[in-house]
C-alpha cells in the first residue's frame, strides 16, 4: 500500500503555483488550456508509472543502465587508445589523490562524440526515426499538437534542440507563434540524447538507478514544456494544423558516412558546451569577485549562485523538498540558471549521499534536466536565426519567456514525480 505523506502535498502545491505562474505571463489569459493541462499531466505520470511502478520495468531500466555503462566503457577505451594515461589508461606515476583524475574534458564530453555517431547511425537504419515518430504521434493526438511540431517535440527528446528543427525544416515557415514558442521551450526544457549519458555518467555513484532517472526526466519534460508553452502563448482559434510526412528531410548517404558526420555534430556540441562552461564559469567568477567586497552573510561572502539559491528556496519548497534542504537545492536551480545543467550536475554528484536526503537527490535529477540557461539563450537564438532568418525579431521577443518556461517545464516535472508516492522510487 503506498503512503501519502505531507511532502506529496506540497508537490501538488508546487504544481498548482507553477501553472499559475505561467498562466501569468500569458498572452492571451482568457485561453487557459484546461483538457491540455489534464491531458499533459496525465501523460506525465503514466509514463513516470511505466517505467518506476511496474515491476517488470525494472529489467527494462536495469538493461538501459547497463547500454550506458557500457558506452561509457567503450568510450573510455577509446580515449585510453588515443590518450593514454590522460584518458585513464594506466598512470606512469605515484597517485596520491583518485579523484584528481576525473577530467570533465576528456571523460565526459567524449561520450557526446560517440552518442552523436550512434544517434546518427541510428536515424540512418530508421531505428531513431520509428522512435521519434512513437513519440511524435503520442504529442501529436494526446495533447493536440500539429505534425510538425509534435515530430519536433518527439525529436527534441532524442537529438539537441536546433538539430530537431533541421528534422522539420521543410515545415519551418508554416509554424505558427505559437508552435514557434513550443519548439523553443522545447528546447530549453529538454536534454540531448548524448548529453543524457553524460548525466548518467557523473551522477551514476550518487544516485540510485541514475539511468532510470535521467531517462525519465529527458521525457517528462517535453509534455510539462509543451503545456506551460501553450499556456503562455496559446494557440490561434480553430488553427488547422499541417499535415507532416514523417520521413523527414534529414539523410545520410551511407552508413560510414551517418557515422561521420554524428562524429562531427557531436564534437560541435562538445565543444560548445566547453566553450559556454569556460565563459560562463568565468563570468560567474568575475561576478562573484566583484560581489565578495560588499556585504556577507552567514560568514559567507554573497554570490551569484547564493543570491539565486535565495530566489528559487521557495519553488524548491514548492518542488517538494524538505524545508531544512530547501535552500541548498534552491542554489542548485541557481547553479544551473547560470553555470548550466553539466555544473549543477557535477555539484550535486560531490554532495555525499549522506548529506542529502534520496528524494531531494530524485527531485534535483529531474528539476536540473534541462538546457533552460542563460547560455542557451545564444545558443538558440543563433541556431534558430540561422534556419529562420525571417522570424528573428520574433524569436527574439519571445526567448527570455521561453527561458523562464523552460526552467519551469523542468521543476513541474520535479513537482510531479513528488506528488507520487515515495514508495515508487523506492525510498
Amino acid at each position: 500500500m503506498f503512503h501519502y505523506g505531507l511532502e506529496n502535498l506540497q508537490s501538488l502545491l508546487g504544481i498548482a503555483v507553477i501553472l499559475a505562474i505561467c498562466w501569468g505571463l500569458s498572452e492571451n489569459k482568457k485561453r487557459f488550456p484546461i483538457l491540455l493541462a489534464v491531458g499533459a499531466i496525465a501523460i506525465q505520470v503514466a509514463l513516470i508509472l511505466l517505467l518506476f511502478a511496474i515491476p517488470q520495468s525494472r529489467g527494462v531500466l536495469d538493461g538501459i543502465s547497463n547500454g550506458m555503462q557500457a558506452l561509457s566503457d567503450a568510450t573510455a577505451e577509446g580515449m585510453q587508445f588515443v590518450f593514454g594515461y590522460l584518458g585513464g589508461g594506466a598512470q606512469p606515476y605515484a597517485i596520491a589523490n583518485e579523484g584528481a583524475l576525473f577530467v570533465f574534458a576528456l571523460r565526459v564530453l567524449p561520450l557526446i562524440l560517440v552518442i552523436g555517431a550512434l544517434a546518427a547511425f541510428l536515424w540512418h537504419i530508421g531505428v531513431l526515426k520509428v522512435i521519434i515518430r512513437f513519440f511524435g504521434i503520442i504529442f501529436e493526438k494526446g495533447v493536440g499538437l500539429g505534425g510538425a511540431s509534435a515530430l519536433g517535440v518527439a525529436a527534441g527528446i532524442f537529438v539537441g534542440n536546433v538539430e530537431s528543427l533541421i528534422i522539420i525544416r521543410a515545415y519551418l515557415d508554416k509554424l505558427t507563434r505559437s508552435e514557434l514558442f513550443v519548439m523553443l521551450v522545447i528546447g530549453m526544457a529538454n536534454v540531448s540524447g548524448s548529453t543524457m549519458v553524460a548525466y548518467v555518467l557523473i551522477l551514476n555513484d550518487v544516485l540510485p538507478n541514475a539511468a532510470g532517472h535521467i531517462l525519465a526526466a529527458s521525457i517528462v519534460s517535453a509534455p510539462a514544456g509543451v503545456l506551460l508553452s501553450r499556456i503562455i502563448v496559446p494557440e490561434l482559434v480553430n488553427h488547422k494544423h499541417e499535415k507532416v510526412d514523417y520521413n523527414s528531410s534529414l539523410k545520410y548517404d551511407s552508413a560510414i558516412d551517418a557515422i561521420a558526420k554524428g562524429t562531427t555534430d557531436g564534437m560541435n556540441v562538445a565543444m560548445h558546451i566547453a566553450a559556454i562552461l569556460i565563459v560562463m564559469v568565468a563570468l560567474v567568477a568575475l561576478g562573484n569577485a566583484a560581489l565578495s567586497g560588499f556585504y556577507h552573510v552567514g560568514g559567507e561572502p554573497i554570490t551569484i549562485e547564493r543570491i539565486l539559491g535565495w530566489l528559487f528556496t521557495p519553488l524548491a519548497w514548492l518542488m517538494g523538498v524538505p524545508a531544512d534542504e530547501a535552500s541548498v537545492a534552491g542554489r542548485f536551480l541557481g547553479i544551473k540558471m547560470v553555470l548550466t545543467e553539466f555544473v549543477a550536475y557535477l555539484k550535486l554528484a560531490a554532495v555525499p549521499v549522506g548529506d542529502m536526503s534520496e528524494r531531494t537527490r530524485i527531485l534535483l535529477t529531474y528539476a536540473l534536466c534541462g538546457f533552460a540557461n542563460v547560455g542557451s539563450v545564444g545558443i538558440t537564438v543563433a541556431g534558430y536565426g540561422a534556419l529562420m532568418p525571417e522570424r528573428r525579431p520574433e524569436i527574439l521577443n519571445m526567448i527570455w519567456k521561453a527561458l523562464a518556461a523552460g526552467f519551469l517545464a523542468t521543476v513541474l516535472s520535479a513537482a510531479i514525480v513528488g506528488a507520487l508516492p515515495n514508495a515508487i522510487y523506492g525510498l
